[in-house]
């Protein structure tokens, strides 16, 4: 959704599409997961999915607290608790996310794959919750912004794999 400047608009809808494509990749993962138990096959196409969305939702957090908290921070600073409550969540979806990496990596070695099971249901649980909350708080203030330098590209918080 660009103007005939090519900025774009919306920043907070815009998030909550990647949202959106965030919960629907957790998903499909999971289904990839299922379907590993399952057969006890493809592995490899499970760690490529998994690193894949690990790496999509580190640089999510990543540009949220690197480029759109600070922005946010500047113009909202009422917001304050609430960006620093959403850098806390963001630090233990990393630590899921590499505990995921680590039991996924050593599935064929010496991890149950009902645990990584287990760590997708526990990331899945804490990222809704995440995503719901920062949803309430922040779209609004979001959609108010205009940063020159997020003119024209989406900042790294708005990409998703196809962009």
């Amino acid at each position: 959704m660009a103007t005939p400047h090519g900025r774009l608009r919306a920043f907070g809808n815009q998030l909550i599409e990647v949202h959106l494509w965030l919960r629907e990749e957790l998903a499909a993962l999971r289904e990839n997961v299922d379907a590993c138990l399952a057969s006890g096959e493809r592995l490899r196409d499970l760690r490529v999915h998994c690193l894949t969305f690990c790496s999509a939702l580190d640089r999510h957090h990543s540009g949220e607290d690197d480029g759109a908290f600070r922005e946010l921070a500047g113009r909202f600073p009422e917001l304050g608790p609430v960006l620093e409550e959403l850098r806390r969540d963001h630090r233990l979806v990393e630590d899921s996310l590499r505990r995921l990496e680590t039991l996924v990596g050593a599935l064929d070695r010496e991890t149950d794959p009902v645990e990584v099971r287990r760590e997708l249901d526990s990331l899945a649980a804490l990222m809704e919750t995440h995503f719901v909350y920062e949803e309430k708080r922040i779209v609004s203030a979001l959609n108010a912004l205009d940063v020159p330098g997020w003119h024209g590209s989406r900042p790294a918080f708005l990409r998703t794999g196809e962009t």
